[in-house]
């Protein structure tokens, strides 16, 4: 026998040796549209091609192991930092007994359910989750959960629009453009206008001059961030049902702050979403996290997802069943409340652990903790030559915005030399702010902490 061939050609003797009288072969470089695996590489610069993968001997599993650790040891993690980032994802601790009920057999492996007969204990766990929304909001019902706030709020605002039959949603400009890009794409196919509200240069609360003529007859939806994205409490936030008309008042909130703060649906909210992801659950390199999307019963029927409800079975036993069912993938078809496939029950049953293990008074307290370490923090940083913090006068919840005299880009390098993530800037999305950033305190921050991001900021106005 000859030699073995090398280059293109060994890929194509390979290919056959390891497929011996593979007939399809031919066909399926056809239905590729090339006549030889050479061809089918042409695309790669011949430059840049190897003639064969010149790999080591495999390693045993321990091996293997060792020498991962020793590749990640050379990477710089976000454990490894000191982060002041926020912005709607919250690194917030999550107690063990959180994670150990969440990963439960039964809880991990049931897939969300559509079916009637989904476990009991499942259904429950959804149940007790939406009795939490309800009271932690304000509400009267709720669903399971949704993918996560930005698309809550797009549901909330679709719900708005089939309840008043209008086509106009005013939104905050203080609010994270992330969050304003899914609501345009959910409200593009039923022809919704959305306007935004500017806020105040002062204070960063909305502009309730600039929001009275922008309410008219065609006005759906009022949305209000509360706290905003700029982390300001917008304390007229009671006034504002009262200015809206026929319009629902949908507000969106952190639900870490309702603990200390009065529930939306004591100042007249029509709908409240947020983002659940404070709730029990990490950040995870942005998701999964889950949606919250609550109303009031009036509106129960133009609220999508899914509803657990709690009856009585055959035999008088207390039992839970899925009630309600809107969704295009049951009945209702073409005349479904929304196409939502899923929901994220997992997280909605991690949340519904750390809410009951915190209770009433804990979640309250995390509240004022994390307002007194934002104040800490501000108050560190004005002493810092250069700095403005913060920038709007105004009470902040858990974070705020500061300016810098000089590039907040830089600043925000110098910060990271020294393991230290300061913030987001601000400049790409708020132009009008100039160099800013938003800052955001978690609860494992403390004043050694707070030292050294005042200590980089520092260093770059020296």
């Amino acid at each position: 026998m000859g030699e073995e061939p090398t280059g293109p050609a060994a890929c194509q003797f390979n290919f056959e040796k390891l497929l011996p009288g593979l007939k399809e072969k031919r066909e399926l470089l056809e239905g590729a549209g090339v006549k030889s695996i050479d061809e089918l590489f042409a695309d790669i610069p011949r430059e840049v091609r190897i003639d064969s993968l010149d790999l080591p001997e495999g390693l045993v599993e321990c091996e293997l192991a060792s020498h991962m650790r020793k590749l990640l040891g050379a990477n710089r993690t976000s454990r490894d930092m000191l982060s002041f980032l926020g912005a709607g994802m919250y690194p917030n601790y999550v107690p063990a007994v959180v994670k150990a009920v969440a990963g439960r057999a039964e809880f991990v492996t049931s897939y969300t359910p559509y079916q009637a007969e989904v476990s009991q204990g499942l259904l429950q766990a959804l149940w007790e989750f939406q009795s939490l929304m309800c009271e932690l909001t304000g509400m009267e019902v709720t669903n399971t959960s949704m993918y996560d706030g930005p698309t809550a709020l797009g549901e909330a605002a679709l719900m708005a629009a089939r309840a008043t039959r209008r086509k106009e949603v005013l939104v905050p400009a203080a609010m994270h453009w992330e969050k304003k890009e899914v609501l345009r794409t959910y409200t593009l196919g039923p022809g919704l206008a959305i306007k935004e509200v500017p806020f105040e240069p002062a204070t960063g609360r909305l502009d309730l001059a600039a929001l009275k003529p922008m309410i008219t007859d065609d006005t759906a939806a009022l949305v209000v961030s509360n706290p905003n994205f700029f982390g300001v409490w917008e304390e007229a936030a009671t006034e504002l049902k009262g200015m809206l008309g026929g319009a629902l008042f949908i507000v969106d909130a952190n639900p870490i702050s309702l603990g200390m703060a009065r529930a939306p649906g004591e100042y007249g909210a029509d709908i409240v979403v947020g983002e659940g992801q404070p709730l029990g659950v990490g950040p995870t390199f942005g998701g999964p996290s889950f949606g919250i999307l609550t109303t009031r019963k009036k509106h129960l029927r133009d609220m999508p997802g899914r509803l657990i409800g709690m009856t009585r079975d055959a035999d008088g036993a207390r039992a839970f069943c899925m009630t309600l069912q809107t969704r295009e993938q049951h009945i209702r078809r073409g005349k479904a409340t929304s196409n939502i496939c899923s929901n994220e029950a997992l997280c909605s049953v991690a949340a519904a652990a750390y809410l009951s293990l915190l209770g009433r008074d804990g979640l309250r307290g995390l509240g004022i903790r994390l307002g007194k370490k934002a104040l800490q923090l501000s108050e560190r940083l004005r002493r810092v030559e250069g700095v403005e913090a913060p920038v709007f006068r105004s009470r902040h919840f858990n974070e705020f915005v500061l300016r810098t005299r000089g590039s907040v880009k830089a600043a925000c390098a110098a910060a990271q030399k020294r393991g230290i993530l300061a913030g987001v800037r601000l400049k790409q999305h708020f132009p009008e702010l100039g160099e800013a950033l938003l800052v955001t305190v978690h609860e494992g921050h403390d004043g050694s902490d707070f030292e050294r991001l005042a200590e980089a900021f520092s260093e770059v106005g020296r």
